[in-house]
């Protein structure tokens, strides 16, 4: 996630970190050739003139423009959505904590290990969505009795969540959970397994490849042609209109991409680290302990 102060409207014209022109610059040089190309071939290579208009590509040109736009929505869509869940695991987190300190009679040793529990949730589904090595937070957080149990199961959050379960049963039998105030903190635990599966549904279910591959074809065609179809008319001003809008349509289709899966570590995914470690921080407060410090965007402004 992009995090910078406020920009004039003058740097925003100019600004280079946390653009995806980073990414798309070398596409725009070739297209950039083409246009070029496109200029010498109709003024000195061929004696007649290239047998193409604007006409074609300006009704092309708005399906198109309807089209990535739509898949762009729906990329913003599934980031937006696990926003929204990430929020959701938060608040379920603060109540199932507020719950055990203030409906059970559970020692503060136990409630305690289910703070850490709820840690470990957070930074293991982080690490589960992301594909990467949860080891080293399972070590740190999960307590030493039920660690060996997280790390031999592949889907470690869920199964976070079922010795969750099985903690708040061994307090009900021993009496210090009454059966209402039980219900109340199956219900948020129940909310964090929602949200986990809305999450893993996210991650598990990319937009349709074959219709990513269309669009993907039909962009790259159309701004290879363009210069074809504007050089009759606009002459040595075709290598800027071709550029400006290849850089329209490459720019779209390369900010859907990086949203399609918001878990990953591209500019603008979610900055999972950054909400993982807000999480501890208020369950840290919560359990009587200092809050972390807040973590920063890095030297390009990413906070991950």
């Amino acid at each position: 996630m992009i995090v910078r102060p406020k920009l004039s409207w003058i740097q925003l014209l100019f600004v280079w970190r946390g653009s995806v022109m980073i990414t798309i610059w070398p596409r725009l040089l070739l297209f950039f050739g083409i246009a070029v190309l496109a200029i010498i071939q109709d003024n000195w290579l061929f004696k007649e003139p290239i047998p193409l208009n604007i006409v074609p590509f300006s009704l092309l040109g708005v399906a198109l423009a309807i089209f990535v736009s739509f898949r762009n929505n729906a990329c913003y869509d599934r980031y937006w959505e696990s926003r929204k869940l990430w929020g959701s695991v938060l608040n379920r987190g603060r109540s199932l904590i507020r719950q055990l300190k203030t409906m059970t009679d559970m020692s503060p040793e136990a409630q305690d290990e289910m703070v850490e529990l709820l840690m470990a949730f957070f930074y293991t589904m982080k690490h589960q969505l992301r594909k990467t090595d949860a080891t080293e937070d399972v070590n740190r957080f999960v307590p030493l009795r039920w660690r060996q149990r997280v790390q031999d199961c592949r889907f470690k959050p869920a199964q976070i969540i079922q010795i969750m379960g099985e903690c708040v049963q061994e307090a009900k039998r021993a009496g210090l959970i009454d059966p209402m105030n039980n219900l109340a903190i199956d219900e948020s635990i129940s909310g964090l397994s929602d949200s986990l599966g809305g999450n893993e549904r996210i991650s598990n279910t990319p937009i349709p490849f074959a219709y990513s591959i269309l669009l993907h074809r039909t962009v790259y065609i159309y701004c290879s042609l363009l210069p074809y179809g504007l050089v009759s008319s606009i002459g040595f001003m075709t290598p800027v209109i071709s550029v400006f809008v290849a850089y329209t349509f490459l720019a779209l289709e390369a900010i859907a991409e990086e949203l399609e899966d918001p878990f990953g570590f591209a500019s603008n995914d979610l900055a999972l680290d950054f909400m993982c470690q807000l999480m501890e921080s208020t369950l840290r407060e919560q359990a009587g302990q200092p809050a972390l410090p807040d973590r920063q965007p890095n030297e390009n402004y990413q906070l991950t």
